[in-house]
């Protein structure tokens, strides 16, 4: 494990995401712009992302294995998650509070922090491996996800076609087909400007998303980001607690070493940027959502190394 380059990977997001704080404040990033760009990205950039990830893995039947033992992991990891969270959030009184910090504890930025942190971490195997972790939690944000928000609000309908056909189900299925293709035909490779074509839109993802979350920081007062007790509980449970519980069963179970790792890096990434869309297509409290989101990643800077240096103590008992 590449622990320097996980710390390098840090820092870029950091100065990324004080960039974006610092373009809010001065009107080169308004409401407008920051919206459009959330578009490009969960409409174009994250599509291209997943399916450029999985097609650049050379195929083999192991690594064919490995993926779907990630997908399983992560369906076991989400749903331990949402156990978790349902217990932690029972003291909120407000509705629209409560909704949203479940679903932040549940679902991790996996994809646009996350991948550039798992190949740090773990090497080309590691995006790889990441981007069928992916088909998880997209199979999880769009049932149990929507579920939590669907609570008490008739309007906000869970169906079967959401959670199988949505902009990251369909592309997490184009990219396992075409890596399939390496089975009648070995050594398949999609041409080279297709390649290049989806890989320079995948990477817009990780600086637009992060520029985006530090804009939204922007949006929030100092007292609103560093002075509410809520979101140091929120931030505590999402970025040290559940990753920790993640990693001591994953060891008391007799996951393999990475294995337990791999879980518990992607149960301390921050929330996802997923609610603050969903906060603001079903009114719910899109400033609280922001604040999530823009809180747990500037934190995570800071607990991401660190419980990374517990798990790897824990692993080695």
């Amino acid at each position: 494990m590449n622990f320097s380059a996980l710390l390098t990977i840090i820092a870029t997001l950091f100065l990324l995401m004080a960039c974006g704080f610092f373009a809010r404040k001065k009107g080169i990033i308004d409401d407008v712009a920051s919206k459009r760009l959330s578009s490009l990205i969960i409409k174009i950039g994250q599509p291209m992302m997943i399916v450029s990830a999985l097609t650049e893995a050379e195929f083999s039947f192991e690594n064919l294995k490995d993926g779907l033992i990630i997908v399983a992991l992560g369906m076991v990891l989400h749903a331990v998650m949402a156990v978790m969270a349902f217990f932690l959030c029972k003291g909120f009184r407000d509705a629209d509070e409560r909704k949203i910090t479940e679903f932040s504890l549940v679902f991790t930025n996996a994809g646009f922090i996350g991948f550039p942190i798992m190949e740090a971490l773990f090497g080309a195997k590691g995006l790889f491996l990441a981007s069928f972790y992916v088909i998880s939690f997209h199979l999880f944000i769009w049932s149990w996800g929507i579920a939590i928000l669907a609570r008490k609000r008739p309007d906000i309908k869970l169906t079967v076609r959401k959670i199988f056909i949505n902009l990251g189900s369909v592309p997490c299925l184009i990219g396992v087909l075409i890596y399939m293709l390496g089975i009648p035909f070995p050594g398949f490779a999609l041409p080279a400007f297709l390649s290049k074509f989806m890989l320079y839109l995948s990477n817009l993802c990780t600086p637009i998303s992060v520029l985006i979350t530090g804009a939204l920081l922007a949006t929030r007062t100092p007292k609103q980001i560093f002075g509410s007790g809520k979101i140091y509980y929120f931030s505590a449970m999402k970025l040290v607690g559940i990753p920790l519980v993640v990693c001591v069963i994953g060891k008391l179970i007799g996951l393999p070493h990475d294995m337990v790792l791999f879980a518990t890096v992607e149960a301390a990434l921050p929330s996802a940027a997923t609610i603050t869309m969903f906060s603001e297509m079903y009114d719910l409290n899109a400033g609280y959502a922001s604040q999530t989101v823009g809180t747990s990643s500037l934190l995570s800077v800071g607990t991401l190394p660190l419980v990374l240096l517990a798990a790897e103590w824990i692993v080695s008992l």
